[in-house]
């Protein structure tokens, strides 16, 4: 099952990775991020975890282009 992700919740991931990475990671950009996953999660009707684990793949396991 493909999940679609709107483009904001992957900026919201990617500054949270990066945010991580860093050691750096805000209480507001986790918030941000969680509220995001689930809103989408109730909107979608799929669960939260789904979609939580979607969105990690996609931000921090993703597939290199080809090219």
């Amino acid at each position: 099952m493909s999940i679609e992700l709107p483009d904001e919740l992957i900026a919201l991931e990617r500054r949270a990775w990066e945010e991580i990475q860093a050691q750096k990671l805000t209480v507001d950009t986790a918030s941000a991020v969680q509220d995001a996953v689930t809103a989408h999660a109730k909107a979608a009707g799929i669960s939260r975890y789904t979609v939580e684990m979607a969105l990690k793949k996609a931000v921090r396991h993703a597939e290199p282009a080809e090219g």
